[in-house]
């Protein structure tokens, strides 16, 4: 497409470990806040801070950013990797998941909705944290979304990902794009990509507190009545490790095809009335 056409509660409950909120009154808000899942990415996480720096220095000619990883029950060292490098960079902030009572991780989504929630900008930027994504990206896509004036601007990988992957993810990629048209008439190219950037009431919104809905958040938006358009990014080869979130084509397939039908539903069921007035309480009144 051409250029611009069971959850655990985060710990503590807020979602910001203490000392890492800006100190109150310091800084102005951040423009772009940019959140990435991480769950034991302890060999990728250093590298990600260092691209991610790069990325928020070139935000600064668009307002303040700041970085938040999100650490889903890590057991490998990387909420202790991102401690240490937050001495010197005022712009990160960690957020910690509790581990679930099933063990592992919380989920993409989980981890995505306590970021969204901690966000202090206007603007939320999302990323994953194996470097798959290049956040030089963000910025980009940033201008993007001030240059058509769209709500939300969706990473599109379609093009370089069919030079890097195995012919049986592209095309079980291409089934499950033909199943979302079909059932949620949803025409996003590439909705499993997680690099985009979109206002922060949207992120607000998205119904990320059910397992498997950041899969939907760019189809969703739409639904919500939002702008968005789509933009190609890069896509690179893991930096380490092996994937930790939707490993697997078939494992992927199935719980997709339901979860369609389950967008689908909660579509038909949505209620947003346009409220025509709101009558001021007048002193006296007793109400």
């Amino acid at each position: 497409m051409s250029e611009p056409t069971e959850l655990a509660e985060p710990s503590p409950p807020s979602g910001e470990p203490e000392g890492t909120r800006p100190p109150a009154g310091t800084d102005p808000a951040p423009r772009t806040s940019i959140v990435a899942p991480a769950h034991n990415e302890a060999e990728s996480i250093a590298k990600l801070i260092e691209e991610v720096g790069v990325a928020v220095g070139t935000l600064e000619g668009l307002g303040r950013a700041e970085f938040i990883i999100v650490d889903d029950a890590s057991t490998d060292g990387t909420a202790s990797i991102v401690r240490a490098h937050m001495a010197d960079r005022p712009w990160l902030r960690l957020v910690e998941l509790g581990r679930p009572a099933t063990g592992g991780g919380n989920g993409q989504s989980a981890a995505f909705q306590a970021g969204f929630e901690a966000a202090h900008g206007e603007l939320v930027a999302s990323l994953d944290a194996d470097l798959q994504n290049d956040p030089a990206d963000i910025p980009r896509l940033v201008e993007a979304l001030d240059r058509t004036g769209a709500d939300f601007v969706q990473g599109d990988r379609s093009a370089a990902r069919r030079q890097g992957d195995a012919w049986i993810r592209r095309v079980s990629s291409q089934i499950g794009r033909a199943f979302r048209r079909a059932i949620l008439a949803d025409t996003i190219r590439d909705t499993g990509c997680s690099l985009r950037v979109l206002r922060r009431e949207i992120a607000q919104r998205l119904p990320l507190e059910f397992r498997g809905m950041h899969r939907f958040i760019p189809v969703t938006a739409r639904q919500l009545g939002y702008t968005v358009v789509e933009m190609p990014v890069a896509h690179r080869a893991r930096y380490a490790g092996t994937p930790k979130y939707g490993a697997g084509v078939l494992t992927r397939a199935v719980p997709g095809l339901v979860d369609c039908f389950a967008v689908r539903w909660m579509r038909s069921r949505r209620r947003r009335p346009g409220v025509l007035g709101i009558d001021a309480e007048r002193p006296g009144d007793d109400r």
